[in-house]
């Protein structure tokens, strides 16, 4: 999910880099047009207050009442434009700054000047332009309320209008609005720069949880996250489609009663935290659970596998010790096999060698050659690296492949037939490894699968959401006697096999997490099946 910045303005045209949140901006805009017409309401207000009670004493009443006025009458205004949007923020905003500097000091000049005490309200303005606009337009606006009070001061020295007085005051007052500006830039600097680094977080927050989610809900196990009430808070894809859910489940028990006991269990014997728990129509599930500590509630996770992926690492790691024992093996038969096949054909070639005897030496010659491609494979497979998955298009990967294949063994295209799903599927696999298993499925195809009878059909579906690819040919299929050990090592039904192209296709098709299967078609044709991960869920592994 990607994050979007907060919307921010930029009023002060001087300092472009400044901004302020819009919402925080609006908000603060309208806070000051409240206080702005609260004191236009006093001001107002004084105006019929008794001579001799009035906290200000007007000495141009005329001009104090067009000022007041007018200061009510536009900050009315403007509190509609901002309440409703009317205006942009940065030209109303420097709008009520500029009028306050100047209708305030004509105020303050209507009520007898400087020792009115009207400048303070003045040192307010400037403060406020400075979280209204801030950057240089703070000073300048400081710069612009220092020059109007001392020209007030200055004009009311020169008409001798009222006493004069010493200029002392006017210093410092404008010495209070630098001051007070810069106060207000520095603090909505901070402000700034605290929520950028505060959105900063936030962004890296959403990220890091967007791909927590992620990764949680592409496990290839099942996680699932619950209260002690056994209460289910989060549960990703994996766990609903190892628990044959079709939308997530309220509680343990709707996933399994077996669950819900062994979960229990474990409360109260936190030692059992692996429990095997059965899903109808599904194998064996191993469950664990883990207690997850959050502040004041407790939630625990329980993680599912499928047992017979477990089993498969755990074969997988026997098959590996076992394999490189077999090299071992291998390399030391190796030596002595071909001492006896040379031997033999040194045999074959002396003059004196009787006929039936030459017979002995070409059976010695044959099966030393069938013991050699025994070992061949053996070592071919003990030499067999980690999967190097990659997403493949299986519909231009099998054209591909066939043109490859039929040329590379000099068989007529014809033989085979190719059909493609609809959509085009997308395989997570090792082009390398699916290459040897499609090779050794058509090259069986092609030796046992009578192709003079008719086509042999290679074509790619979908199957409950994993992309398959099938090998029919027309074979009278195995017997259920030889079905068993089909794809054990060894085991071969012609005279001329190693029984090791089918196993060691296997544990390919298992290496890279796919799966290949034999049945037989409603024809009764010969069907070898292999189902790929479908590279489209990105499943990762843990």
């Amino acid at each position: 999910m990607a994050i979007k910045p907060s919307e921010r303005l930029y009023p002060c045209p001087f300092s472009k880099g400044y901004g302020i949140p819009a919402q925080q901006a609006w908000a603060l805009l309208k806070v000051f047009l409240i206080y702005r017409l609260i004191l236009a309401s006093l001001f107002l207000a004084l105006l019929y207050q008794d001579a001799d009670t009035s906290l200000l004493t007007p000495y141009y009443r005329d001009l104090y009442v067009y000022s007041s006025q007018c200061y009510w009458l536009l900050t009315f205004t403007s509190l509609i434009c901002v309440f409703w949007r009317l205006t942009q923020y940065t030209s109303q905003a420097q709008l009520l700054i500029f009028t306050d500097i100047i209708l305030l000091t004509l105020l303050m000049h209507a009520c007898g000047g400087i020792k009115s005490g009207l400048g303070i309200l003045i040192a307010i303005s400037i403060a406020s332009g400075g979280l209204l606009i801030g950057g240089i337009c703070a000073v300048l606006f400081a710069a612009m309320a220092s020059l109007a009070v001392l020209a007030e001061r200055i004009f009311t020295d020169q008409h001798q209008i009222i006493d004069p007085s010493s200029y002392t005051y006017t210093g410092i007052l404008g010495a209070a609005f630098f001051t007070i500006a810069l106060l207000a830039y520095i603090l909505a600097k901070r402000s700034e720069d605290s929520l950028q680094l505060a959105e900063q977080q936030q962004a890296t927050i959403l990220k890091l949880e967007d791909l927590n989610q992620y990764i949680i809900q592409n496990l290839q196990s099942g996680i699932i996250i619950a209260d002690r009430r056994q209460y289910i808070h989060s549960i990703n894809e994996a766990a609903l489609r190892l628990t044959k859910q079709t939308k997530p489940p309220k509680h343990l028990s709707d996933v399994s009663p077996h669950l819900a006991r062994a979960f229990r269990h474990w409360l109260t014997d936190s030692e059992a935290n692996v429990a095997a728990i059965a899903i109808p129509d599904q194998a064996d599930i191993s469950s664990r659970f883990m207690l997850l500590s959050a502040h004041y509630d407790n939630f625990y996770m329980v993680m599912l596998e499928d047992s017979a992926l477990h089993n498969q690492r755990v074969q997988q790691g026997k098959l590996a010790s076992l394999g490189r024992l077999t090299a071992s093996i291998a390399h030391e038969i190796r030596n002595p096999l071909g001492a006896i096949s040379h031997a033999g054909q040194l045999l074959a070639e002396s003059e004196q060698l009787p006929a039936a005897d030459r017979r002995l030496t070409d059976i010695i010659v044959t099966q030393c050659g069938r013991v050699n491609v025994i070992i061949e494979d053996i070592l071919r497979l003990s030499k067999r690296h980690d999967s190097n998955r990659e997403r493949i298009e299986l519909t231009a990967w099998l054209d591909q492949y066939l043109q490859n294949f039929t040329l590379l063994h000099q068989v007529c295209t014809e033989n085979f037939r190719i059909t493609h799903n609809q959509t085009p599927l997308y395989g997570f696999i090792d082009p390398n490894h699916l290459r040897q298993i499609m090779n050794n499925l058509c090259e069986n195809a092609l030796k046992y699968g009578k192709p003079e009878l008719g086509h042999i059909f290679v074509q790619s579906f979908l199957d409950e959401g994993l992309p398959c690819i099938e090998v029919i040919d027309n074979g009278k299929g195995i017997s259920q006697q030889h079905l068993n050990n089909l794809f054990e090592p060894f085991f071969t039904t012609s005279a001329s096999g190693t029984g090791l192209g089918l196993y060691i296709s296997k544990e390919l098709a298992e290496l890279n997490q796919a799966k290949l299967s034999y049945h037989l078609t409603d024809d009764n044709r010969s069907c070898f099946r292999l189902c790929v991960l479908n590279a489209d869920k990105n499943l990762i592994e843990i």
